[in-house]
């Protein structure tokens, strides 16, 4: 997927919003010993929160790459959240949760930029009179080797909700998930300077709140 960018339009990559989801909130949360929640009083607040950290970090005319797990509690929450996010370019790679979304109920699909389970994402970024180009490999879920690993080309990924000091792994990937970010989107300049200068190799994870023991 090519995604070229105009002038002062910037990029920024999330994952695992889960919005509306009532067992991630701690305080509301049925889940035994209250294990990968996160700590809100009610729905409300954590709903809010999620949308504060979109819409007061990323623009109205960015691009905003959505790594899955986008929305719970039914089917209206899809659009619901889609309309409450001030950014026009949402991008959206599938999600093990995004059921709905992906056997495309209603043609749901079409709030979305695009829609996706895994790709290369080619950017292409004005400076100036050149262009600079970035590769990233971009799923849900987290791939131990990848397409370019070897070449230095980063691999973005959600799904195990790492916190910030789990969120760099030892070679050039990341979890981009909002978890790891006080539920804020990554700039792209930002996660390339975080993985600057990190070796080429596979990727191993710590255990993460899939994990029972």
């Amino acid at each position: 997927m090519k995604i070229i960018l105009a002038k002062n339009q910037r990029l920024f990559f999330t994952s695992d919003t889960h919005y509306n989801h009532t067992n991630i909130c701690m305080c509301i949360s049925n889940w035994d010993g209250r294990r990968g929640t996160r700590y809100f009083n009610s729905l409300d607040e954590m709903n809010a929160s999620i949308i504060d950290g979109i819409n007061s970090t990323v623009g109205e005319d960015d691009v905003l790459v959505h790594l899955g797990d986008w929305s719970f509690g039914g089917f209206d929450s899809i659009s619901e959240f889609r309309e409450k996010i001030n950014c026009k370019n949402v991008i959206l790679f599938l999600g093990n949760h995004d059921h709905h979304i992906r056997r495309n109920k209603e043609e749901i699909q079409k709030i979305f930029a695009n829609v996706t389970d895994y790709d290369v994402l080619d950017v292409r970024v004005p400076e100036g009179k050149e262009t600079k180009k970035y590769q990233f490999v971009c799923s849900h879920y987290p791939i131990a080797s990848w397409d370019g690993m070897g070449k230095g080309v980063p691999h973005l990924h959600g799904h195990v909700h790492l916190p910030p000091h789990l969120r760099l792994h030892d070679g050039k990937a990341m979890d981009v998930g909002m978890d790891g970010n006080n539920l804020i989107p990554h700039l792209m300049e930002d996660i390339l300077e975080m993985l600057s200068g990190r070796p080429n190799k596979y990727l191993v994870l710590p255990k993460d709140h899939h994990t029972e023991i």
